[in-house]
């Protein structure tokens, strides 16, 4: 994995991306393809993606499904090791027991920004922030921030 700055990015927000191609986070797609951010997952996250991908509320075909898939796989890259600190401070439980995952692939990962959609999540990002660990946000946030951009941010 590069020297770039970790990044986790939950489901929603990898809809965003691959299936729904919003235009407001094309930015954050953009910094992953030149590498200026690394994003990462672990097989929890990404077994999410797949069972969402499959939702039939989402209506998407049998070839975005695998075109969604294979960007996800792309950009995020596998993170199976333990870089954090032993004695990093504890994290706060998110309301939602279902995206704790993230949090803590976000502290595992030493990631910098964790972006999510999820209030559950996002109302835990001065916490977070305050402990030291990493910043928690919307991508519209990260993009208007453009917090990829700030040296020594």
């Amino acid at each position: 994995m590069s020297g770039a700055p970790r990044i986790v990015l939950d489901s929603n927000v990898c809809l965003d991306l691959f299936a729904f191609r919003d235009p407001a986070v094309a930015p954050l797609l953009r910094a992953l393809r030149e590498g200026a951010l690394a994003a990462v997952t672990d097989p929890a996250c990404r077994e999410e993606w797949q069972r969402i991908l499959d939702y039939p509320k989402l209506g998407l075909s049998a070839q975005t499904r695998a075109e969604c898939l294979r960007e996800y796989d792309a950009w995020l890259h596998p993170f199976a090791g333990t870089d954090a600190a032993a004695d990093a401070p504890p994290l706060p439980r998110c309301a939602d027991p279902d995206d704790q995952k993230f949090l803590e692939l976000a502290q595992a990962a030493g990631a910098r920004w964790l972006l999510s959609r999820d209030h559950a999540l996002v109302v835990l990002g001065r916490r977070t922030a305050r402990a030291g660990l990493f910043e928690i946000m919307t991508p519209q946030t990260w993009v208007a921030l453009e917090a990829w951009r700030s040296p020594g941010a």
